[in-house]
């Protein structure tokens, strides 16, 4: 086997902001890493500016002039004297132009290499690959076929069908099709939005799977030829084929099942050399056949709950891989104990559609107590803009048991204020209650289904409305005490601003 030189990490840029920037920060810490933030226009206060130990302002608002300028990234990085570049989730993490241009720098990239990248990002390609090495996918077309093309496979596939963008996820250019007179218009719409999304317009179709969950693995691999796979979740819980809930181990998979899922996973990340954090996502029907769907070549949002059920910190592994040494865990130290959920906590109103709210948060009163994490990148008085994503962080529990870690939950979200903005936490505190959910009998068609947004709103007794007042008040006056730079000098450029602002509370 070829020798992996081992490269010096002391300096970490982080390529990201909110939530998952402020738990980078907090893992590299807990290393002696020492930190660098990014910040735009609208996150001159975010708390992941504070909590590093240099922050450079990267642009405006908008995520074209700031956390996507790959150019003003590797600059920073050049200018703090970064060895590495950690992407965090979203925004460029799975660029294969970012991992590349890190590489032509001299710069750790905290992620895959550019191939694997490339590879598990072209969807059919993606196919194409892990079905060679013996993975089951789903019946459907290859992409760049016409519009006629399409109309005929569809056909033969049988309804209904998935129009999905070949360039990307997250439920951009996707649409389900159940006839073929709405097939024309589907993917013309499909078209424009891919289009928009990614600037690319390609889409191919595959087949609906009816009833289906949606349950993906964790796999870790190191540079030494060691590839694990680190359990399942269970991610069905979602709207608008986004992620709201997420859960491990899920109550769907059973032991044998959970195997040969782990084994299918690693042999997927192995058909593409894969090297660092991963996730194999699976779709699975109610016989428990299970299809491959894609593979998120990054650090996934709801990597607490792996953690909080393995006791593997995946950033800290993500930073051990990338400096070439050997991951500490290994496919025998892995056990699965107790069970951990994941409520993302996004600012949209449940009650109207799940659409996007903005404001400031006027109070964030957090909950705490035995088995509850809460990764978060808010704080009152923090402004909540409309240019990013709505998440404003996730609480997390661990049970010894799934009823237990339910209950656990349950605890947890009364407990939990957010005030300022609209929340979904309604729709969580909903949830948890439910007998779908408690039961294990969902899938991803649950909202839909079974969600109304008739919920009971939430009515404050009259002493916790007080406690509230009061805090809110203390907060006030809290922030009304700090020093803030006059208005007429140009901070733009300022370094050092988390270490600034500690200096002049």
């Amino acid at each position: 086997m070829t020798t992996v030189e081992t490269r010096q990490l002391t300096k970490v840029l982080i390529a990201n902001r909110g939530e998952i920037a402020v738990r980078i920060i907090r893992a590299c810490r807990e290393l002696g890493i020492r930190t660098v933030a990014v910040f735009s226009d609208a996150d001159r206060r975010a708390l992941h500016v504070r909590y590093a130990d240099e922050a450079y302002h990267i642009g405006p608002p908008p995520p074209r002039e700031s956390y996507l300028s790959i150019g003003k990234l590797i600059d920073i990085a050049r200018r703090s004297g970064a060895d590495a570049i950690h992407p965090g989730y979203g925004f460029l993490s799975e660029r294969e132009a970012f991992a590349g241009a890190c590489q032509e720098a001299g710069i750790i990239f905290v992620g895959p290499p550019p191939n694997a990248i490339r590879t598990m990002g072209d969807k059919q390609t993606a196919r194409e690959t892990v079905k060679k090495a013996g993975v089951p996918i789903v019946p459907g077309t290859e992409p760049g076929l016409r519009d006629e093309e399409l109309l005929q496979a569809a056909e033969k596939i049988g309804y209904p069908v998935m129009v999905k963008a070949a360039a990307g996820g997250g439920g951009k250019g996707m649409r389900i099709v159940r006839t073929a007179e709405d097939l024309p218009a589907a993917l013309a719409s499909a078209h424009r939005e891919a289009e928009n999304a990614f600037g690319d317009g390609t889409v191919y179709l595959e087949k609906m799977i009816e009833n289906a969950r949606h349950i993906e693995i964790q796999v870790l691999a190191d540079m030494h030829g060691n590839t694990i796979w680190l359990g399942e979740r269970e991610c069905s819980i979602q709207r608008r084929h986004q992620k709201l809930v997420e859960e491990a181990p899920s109550p769907f998979v059973n032991e044998e099942m959970r195997r040969k899922m782990g084994a299918v996973a690693v042999a997927a990340a192995q058909a593409v050399n894969y090297v660092n954090a991963g996730t194999i996502e699976f779709i699975v029907d109610k016989n428990r056949n299970f299809y491959f769907l894609e593979m998120n070549t990054r650090l996934q949002v709801e990597h607490p709950v792996t953690e909080l059920v393995t006791g593997v910190d995946l950033v800290k592994e993500q930073l051990r891989i990338s400096r070439g040494r050997k991951m500490d865990p290994t496919q025998e130290s892995i056990q699965i104990r107790g069970h951990a959920i994941e409520c993302r906590i996004n600012a949209e109103d449940p009650y109207n559609n799940f659409l996007p709210s903005i404001g400031t948060v006027s109070l964030h009163l957090a909950p705490t107590g035995p088995g509850v994490r809460l990764d978060s990148g808010i704080y009152a008085g923090y402004e909540v803009t409309p240019y990013y994503d709505s998440m404003l962080g996730k609480l997390v529990v661990w049970g010894s048991n799934r009823p237990q870690a339910i209950r656990r939950l349950s605890r947890a979200l009364s407990e939990y204020r957010i005030m300022g903005l609209k929340t979904n936490l309604p729709f969580h505190q909903k949830l948890v209650d439910s007998h779908h959910f408690i039961s294990g009998k969902f899938d991803t068609s649950y909202i839909e289904q079974y969600f109304s947004p008739e919920i009971d709103q939430t009515h404050l007794d009259p002493e916790s409305a007080a406690i509230i007042a009061t805090l809110v008040a203390h907060q006030d006056r809290q922030k009304a005490a700090q020093i803030i730079a006059p208005p007429e000098r140009d901070t733009s450029n300022w370094k050092w601003i988390g270490r600034y602002e500690r200096m002049h509370r």
